[in-house]
């Protein structure tokens, strides 16, 4: 006898205004009801039809944040708590939290990017890749973070990484002589 076992998987969509969740199911029978409900930081809950076995891009505007005909705004960054279910809710539901970095990776991106590859100060250059690889691992321990329910360890690794950011595009290089890499790491 078949049995439905409900699960959905996050999906990257390399997009800051968007939200792509996959149905990785397997159903018994065509599910009634199918639902998923999305925490969203800062907002509150929502809830939203499910498309089945295909995969849901979800945006401001499905979300309530903007409204239908203007134009779709970035989502929030922070922790996301994702609940599918199926009727009868109370028995058939799948339970997901994700931390959420799609602006801060823009803001990475963005960093990285000014990072000119080619100067010729090895130890300055060498300090800024130093941050940058720092920054990179708060990043994935805020995810890794969030994915093992550890929500305040999330958003402090978060928060750090976001710090970090805005002091290295603000200074414009690391703020450094490149001694720091020279004292420390040759």
């Amino acid at each position: 006898m078949a049995i439905t076992k409900l699960d959905i998987l996050v999906v990257p969509t390399y997009n800051s205004k968007t939200l792509g969740v996959n149905d990785a199911s397997t159903y018994a029978s065509t599910p009634s009801a199918p639902s998923l409900e999305i925490t969203v930081p800062a907002f509150g809950k929502v809830t939203l039809p499910f498309n089945i076995n295909t995969l849901n891009v979800i945006n401001s505007t499905s979300l309530g944040l903007s409204d239908v005909g203007s134009p779709i705004i970035p989502l929030p960054d922070g922790v996301y708590y994702l609940r599918y279910s199926v009727a009868p809710a109370y028995e058939n539901f799948v339970e997901r939290s994700i931390m959420r970095v799609d602006q801060l990776q823009e803001k990475f991106d963005t960093a990285f990017m000014r990072l000119d590859m080619m100067q010729c100060d090895l130890a300055i250059k060498t300090q800024q890749k130093v941050t940058l690889n720092s920054i990179y691992y708060f990043i994935q321990g805020s995810i890794a973070a969030a994915n093992n329910c550890a929500i305040f360890e999330a958003n402090r690794l978060y928060n750090q990484a976001n710090k970090m950011l805005d002091n290295f595009i603000k200074a414009g290089t690391c703020g450094c002589s490149g001694n720091n890499y020279v004292t420390n790491f040759y």
